[in-house]
């Protein structure tokens, strides 16, 4: 679906600015898509699709911050290994 979205939004930009029908057909083009932007029920979706957006990021946060942490500490141990000349000890 959102390659079929993509598809038409290419093909749409393209018509605007390959036409040669003026500028009457470019305000009907524009009218359109500004009820299209303004239709609630797309309000709605991107909304709805920001939100979960959200959520996702939220979850994906709460999953990396232990592995940064676990990351973080083992670095200093091995950091607390190493002699002045950048070699560990063993």
């Amino acid at each position: 679906m959102r390659y079929r979205l993509t598809f038409m939004t290419g093909l749409a930009v393209g018509y605007v600015f390959g036409t040669r029908a003026g500028r009457e057909r470019y305000e009907q083009l524009r009218a359109c898509a500004q009820r299209f932007v303004r239709n609630p029920a797309v309000r709605n979706t991107a909304e709805s699709a920001a939100l979960g957006g959200r959520e996702a990021a939220t979850k994906a946060l709460g999953k990396v911050r232990p592995l940064r942490d676990k990351i973080a500490q083992r670095d200093s141990r091995a950091a607390a290994k190493e002699d002045d000349w950048g070699t560990s000890n063993t």
